[in-house]
């Protein structure tokens, strides 16, 4: 038996990085999976490698979660898992960075995991319960320079996650929440995305306990397992995913 078997899962950002492995390992774990994404091409194409069921979708507007969901529940009657996946990072130095692109990087990365959140709480009760797995990082416990955006973001989805357990955990609705350090995906090795930061990425990866570069399968394990009954006591959860970067200071 697949550790997901009768499960239906919604997951955003689902047409490319994280997101995909997530599609991927998912629908291989016997779970059904609706995702969203704004890149329609690419999310056609996992589609088609998955079955997965794809819908455009921007996490920042209500009624594309609204269509989300209920396109989840038209479809396989239920809805039991929310992966909020969906995020953007931008490399800015406080005095180079926008007050419109701060609120671009809280709108996709804080107030749409909310929005997420809020949308999924009347099916998973019906269905009488439900996983919801929120998508932090280890900038949501140590920011550094260039990421006063992302990390703000980042710690407010830790929050939210917190507040979510609380609230729900009264209706078998669990809410816990993945950090991942440096995952080899196409956003965080595009150099457009770093302006104004100079980082060796081979020099800091090769001071890990586990020293490489992580991969978007890595994080996928984990919300295998928030997202499955094998995490059935775990609520409020924060699961590193960093290459032991977090667990102390490099020698």
């Amino acid at each position: 038996m697949a550790r997901l078997d009768g499960k239906v899962a919604l997951i955003t950002g689902g047409a490319r990085g994280i997101g995909e492995a997530h599609v991927r390992r998912f629908a291989a774990e016997g779970a059904r999976v609706v995702f969203g994404d704004l890149l329609e091409d690419r999310g056609a194409a996992v589609s088609a490698a998955t079955g997965a069921v794809f819908v455009p979708m921007d996490v920042t507007r209500e009624d594309d979660w609204e269509r989300a969901v209920a396109t989840a529940v038209d479809r396989f009657g239920t809805l039991n898992v929310l992966v909020n996946n969906a995020g953007i990072l931008r490399h800015r130095l406080l005095t180079d960075m926008t007050r419109e692109q701060l609120q671009q990087v809280l709108d996709v990365n804080l107030v749409g995991p909310w929005l997420g959140m809020r949308a999924v709480v009347e099916p998973m009760k019906a269905a009488g319960g439900g996983s919801i797995v929120n998508t932090s990082s280890i900038e949501g416990y140590a920011a550094a320079a260039g990421l006063s955006a992302y990390a703000a973001s980042k710690f407010g989805v830790r929050g939210i996650t917190k507040a979510g357990a609380q609230e729900l955990g009264r209706f078998g609705i669990r809410v816990n929440s993945i950090h991942p350090g440096g995952i080899a995906t196409e956003l965080a090795l595009d150099p457009e995305v770093a302006q104004g930061v100079e980082v060796d990425a081979d020099a800091f990866f090769k001071a890990l306990p586990i020293p490489r570069w992580g991969e978007p399968d890595d994080v996928a394990g984990a919300a295998v397992y928030l997202a499955s009954d094998e995490s059935a006591y775990c609520t409020g959860t924060e699961i590193l995913v960093d290459g032991g970067l977090l667990s102390g200071p490099g020698y």
